[in-house]
């Protein structure tokens, strides 16, 4: 099941995913692919807006992974572009932070080899006229989640 989403201003893509965090559960996985600039960590400030979380998200691309405690659960946001090896993902140790809240990883599509089946990719594509387009592909636990609740 592919669920696709048009989101044609960003505050668009912030209010998907904010909506998206009524379908979070402790130990969940995210993993964001798409093009530089293309809506990840916009995405993942709505998600952390939706969980209560009061700080700002911005990208941890030099410091790999941000952790957010103020919300309803914890958020720990990874950024693994600049990663060379799955080895170095597995020495960030994201899985044990983020065991009681949600693992939101950006260019996730580089270590979804080492993931759970468990898990969420959310694609972002940004089309001629700066919409964004969000392909959201659940496995595992996900297939089963209401998604009518955010559409």
């Amino acid at each position: 099941m592919v669920i696709e989403f048009s989101c044609p201003e960003p505050d668009h893509t912030r209010a998907l995913a904010s909506r998206l965090a009524s379908l979070v559960r402790p130990g969940d996985i995210i993993v964001l692919a798409g093009a530089l600039g293309s809506g990840k960590t916009l995405f993942t400030g709505g998600l952390a807006a939706g969980l209560g979380v009061d700080e700002a998200v911005v990208s941890p691309s030099f410091i790999l992974v941000r952790q957010y405690t103020s919300g309803f659960l914890p958020l720990v946001h990874a950024d693994v572009y600049r990663l060379s090896s799955i080895n170095e993902f597995e020495d960030l140790d994201v899985f044990e932070q983020a065991r009681d809240g949600v693992l939101v990883i950006e260019w996730g599509h580089a270590v979804e080899s080492a993931l759970p089946h468990d898990h969420l990719r959310i694609d972002f594509e940004v089309g001629d006229d700066g919409a964004r387009l969000i392909t959201i592909d659940p496995f595992g636990s996900w297939v089963e989640r209401d998604w009518d609740s955010i559409r």
